[in-house]
């Protein structure tokens, strides 16, 4: 999963990513609301979590301006604004949840996941493909029944591919989600962590789920090798 963190607190902003990070949430972090809509723009994330006090603009013009743009991405604002007024304004403004600082990361994980379910996003805590089940929020991967011993950002790319799955991802997309890298990058890494993926969730399977385009990039899917 791809979020955007909005906070201008850089110590609260850290501690947000790296509490996603745990959960295998790659995330991109800005502190001013102008960056904020320039980002959810050009970007495709999953969910914002969306601080009310910026400089720039505020949360509830970051709202208004990427709503207006047509931006349908889910949006939990994270805020020490607790009025009945400020969070009536910012449900109106577009947000799709409101939670109070000081909050508990165990609870905001508990909204995202049924955020997500509700807007059927990224559909399932836990998807499967042939004999491979990935639970997301459980941070558990198997293959026939098997455990996977991946690193996080291995569950990370493993995630991205299977949520994705029949969809050819390019190196490019993949390096920008998973490493937050650009397009002019050195792409070998991607290379890299796709063959110590592939080792671990195809190596001793005699179906392989993880392909080459060659190219392109790479897919996750139910089907033969057939001609790569």
């Amino acid at each position: 999963m791809y979020f955007l963190v909005v906070e201008d607190e850089e110590r609260a902003a850290a501690q947000l990513q790296k509490g996603l990070s745990e959960v295998s949430v790659v995330s991109d972090v800005c502190s001013n609301g102008l960056d904020a809509v320039a980002l959810a723009l050009k970007k495709e994330y999953d969910l914002i979590i969306l601080d009310l006090m910026l400089p720039g603009i505020d949360g509830f013009e970051v709202l208004k301006r990427i709503r207006a743009a047509g931006v349908a991405t889910p949006v939990i604002v994270l805020t020490a604004r607790d009025s009945v007024t400020d969070r009536v304004t910012g449900l109106r403004s577009g947000a799709d949840d409101y939670l109070v600082k000081p909050f508990s990361f165990a609870e905001l994980i508990a909204r995202i996941q049924a955020l997500l379910r509700r807007g059927q996003a990224l559909q399932h805590d836990e998807l499967r493909v042939a004999d491979l089940v990935v639970n997301f929020f459980a941070h558990r991967a198997t293959r026939a029944g098997k455990h996977l011993d991946l690193t996080p950002k291995e569950f990370s790319l493993l995630s991205l591919m299977i949520r994705r799955q029949g969809e050819v991802l390019s190196r490019a997309r993949i390096a920008e989600r998973i490493w937050n890298l650009g397009f002019d990058s050195n792409m070998k890494i991607v290379d890299v962590k796709i063959g110590n993926l592939r080792a671990k969730v195809d190596g001793p399977h005699e179906k392989k789920l993880i392909h080459t385009v060659r190219g392109v990039g790479y897919v996750l899917e139910d089907r033969e090798l057939a001609g790569e």
